[in-house]
């Protein structure tokens, strides 16, 4: 069973994937002021990828027998000065996530609570391609700065970007 601590940490990273999906709609309404609709649409699709891995830990500590609680969140970053920001700025979100996913896993192991550790295998192999994911865009952004006709491509691609929840 989770224990007090673990069961609380597993609480806070739930409430913090909530407030992920509130940073990416930021971002997407930040994107669609700019006319932007397809960099918006990727940010959409990402904040319904947020909120379902809020909803995994949710499943998860009630399938544990401990009850999902949820509280406030902070106001998200809402002004941005480029599209190159934004981006910057998630790709740092979700190295901090990263760190908070390695720290829940340290937990888990130091508790030896086997079932924890597996639950977050998933989401620290999400976390490596999370990063990379936006790692890979920003060096394209920087590569196009100038050049609007790939820029323009780039948001038609993200304006086909879908959510689909892993099967499991």
């Amino acid at each position: 069973m989770l224990n007090d601590e673990l069961s609380q940490a597993l609480n806070e990273q739930m409430n913090f994937e909530f407030f992920s999906s509130q940073v990416y709609l930021a971002m997407a309404a930040y994107c669609s002021g700019e006319s932007l609709d397809g960099f918006a649409n990727f940010y959409i699709v990402q904040a319904e990828e947020e909120r379902f891995h809020a909803m995994k830990i949710y499943k998860f500590l009630n399938d544990r027998g401990r009850r999902a609680t949820i509280s406030g969140m902070e106001n998200p970053n809402n002004e941005y000065n480029s599209i190159l920001e934004v981006f910057q700025h998630a790709y740092e979100h979700e190295q901090i996530v990263t760190k908070r996913i390695y720290h829940l896993s340290d937990m888990a192991l130091n508790e030896r609570e086997h079932a924890t550790i597996h639950f977050l295998k998933w989401f620290i192999d999400e976390q490596v391609e999370e990063e990379a994911m936006f790692d890979s865009i920003i060096q394209k952004l920087k590569r196009i700065d100038k050049d609007s006709n790939a820029f323009f491509m780039l948001d038609a691609e993200f304006a086909q970007r879908v959510f689909t929840p892993p099967a499991n």
